[in-house]
């Protein structure tokens, strides 16, 4: 793998980093002891082959430069002095969070405490930029792997496709059997790097398409802008550089059961979710609701079938009000519903909240100089981010150890305090809520209202 620019989105987010803002997305992977007599490996041993799996990922060896052209771009260059065991590490739990032998109760609370904190610390620039730690107490007993991964590497269909070469079964596709012929590399003729008259026709059409496109997105994205942004005072508290960790584990089948009942998707049912925990949770900390209901950025991805090994960020978003101020579940997510079959119907390619395809027209220089800006006028745009995370569906494992949940982790972006992040494994919806720690110090309360949401519109549904 030799030298490739990154694209202007994936520069965007390299430039919109800070070290109150880390551009960095998580997943905290928890395993349960390998069934049999053995247990599991011991902390070490799962160290060793984290490290092992990960240097084997060609993209994990790559770190970001900056280049002369094009002014104020950056390239992703093999780093030649990569060394595995700069980007991994072991955490240890200690007393009653070290002793819970389930992985329930205590060691979760550990584990999400320490990933919230891990999460604070930016990813050193001058090396690939990533990193994974164990999480564990006693060998033999339950421990989670947290991943991090700065978003200019990876959107989050990407970085699944990339964390997925830790797994035993992935690993193991990736080998090539023994006695297996070697792949033929199929040669193709060189072709001139001078493009003939039709391309550069077709070149020039599609750049002006492009840039309309992108005028039509800035031009909705000032009608939307809000001025002076009026919310919630948790979601739009001044930074702290501070994080908190927490999850939440929804019932898939009640999940598919309310959307059967109600139509659209199971992803209006879970924007539903979160608009009803939001009221929930305002309500419980004594807040007055908002005039205006906070807006949540739904990104959409741009990867076709068959992409998802294609580096860079394939990104759009859809902008969606959270109905926090309808208290009938039911129609806050028929409010949803209708919104976001607005949103669908208008494409993925227009509309305020399709802010990554204007980042796409954008010159290097504009996002080295422009970032700060951009990243300020974000709270003016949305309040809260949204976002679906595929996994594959199969069992995974690692080091032979059971894969029982994994807790997808989004960047908080300047001037927001909350990020939510959901994806679906063995039968259930996983949820991870990243927050500032400071500004929303009771983000379990909020994790346990998503749950309580659930619950509600299932017993409403008996009732329809």
């Amino acid at each position: 793998m030799g030298t490739e620019l990154l694209a202007p989105l994936d520069l965007a987010f390299w430039h919109l980093e800070s070290d109150a803002h880390p551009m960095h997305l998580g997943a905290l992977a928890v395993f349960a002891p390998a069934p049999g007599p053995a247990r599991g490996a011991d902390a070490e041993a799962v160290l060793e082959l984290l490290g092992t799996r990960a240097a084997a990922i060609p993209r994990l060896r790559m770190r970001v430069r900056d280049v002369l052209l094009p002014v104020g771009g950056a390239a992703w260059f093999v780093d030649k002095d990569f060394d595995v065991h700069r980007h991994i590490g072991r955490v240890r739990l200690t007393g009653a969070e070290a002793r819970d032998g389930d992985g329930s109760g205590g060691f979760m609370a550990g584990a999400t405490r320490l990933a919230g904190e891990l999460m604070e610390r930016p990813l050193e620039r001058g090396l690939p930029p990533w990193q994974m730690y164990v999480i564990g107490g006693a060998d033999g007993g339950p421990f989670a792997v947290l991943v991090k991964l700065h978003h200019a590497l990876a959107d989050g269909m990407r970085a699944v496709a990339i964390g997925a070469g830790i797994f035993d079964e992935i690993a193991a596709a990736g080998r090539p059997r023994a006695g297996a012929p070697a792949r033929r590399v199929r040669t193709v003729p060189p072709r001139s790097w001078m493009p003939g008259p039709r391309q550069v026709a077709g070149l020039a059409l599609g750049r002006i398409e492009d840039l309309g496109r992108a005028f039509g997105v800035g031009a909705s994205m000032v009608r939307a802008s809000r001025l002076d942004p009026r919310g919630t005072p948790a979601l739009t508290a001044s930074s702290s550089g501070t994080r908190r960790l927490a999850t939440a584990d929804l019932d898939l089948e009640a999940v598919r059961r309310i959307r059967r009942a109600a139509g659209g998707t199971a992803n209006d049912v879970l924007l539903a979710v979160v608009a009803g925990a939001l009221r929930r949770w305002m309500r419980e900390r004594g807040e007055p609701l908002p005039d205006e209901d906070p807006r949540a950025l739904v990104p959409v991805s741009r990867r076709r079938p068959g992409q998802a090994a294609a580096s860079g960020n394939k990104l759009s978003a859809y902008l969606l009000g959270l109905p926090v101020g309808e208290p009938d579940p039911w129609r806050r997510l028929a409010l949803v519903r209708t919104a976001m079959d607005r949103n669908k119907a208008a494409g993925p390619f227009r509309g305020a909240g399709a802010v990554a395809v204007l980042a796409d027209q954008l010159p290097s220089l504009a996002h080295r100089f422009g970032a700060p800006l951009a990243g300020n006028a974000a709270r003016m745009l949305f309040d809260v981010l949204v976002t679906s995370v595929p996994l594959p569906r199969s069992a995974l494992s690692l080091g032979g150890c059971p894969l029982r949940a994994v807790y997808p982790m989004a960047p908080l972006a300047r001037g927001q305090s909350l990020a939510v992040a959901l994806s679906t494994y063995g039968g259930r919806v996983r949820v991870g809520l990243v927050a500032d720690g400071k500004a929303l110090p009771d983000l379990d309360r909020l994790a346990s209202c998503a749950d309580d949401e659930v619950a509600e519109l299932l017993a409403l549904l008996t009732t329809r």
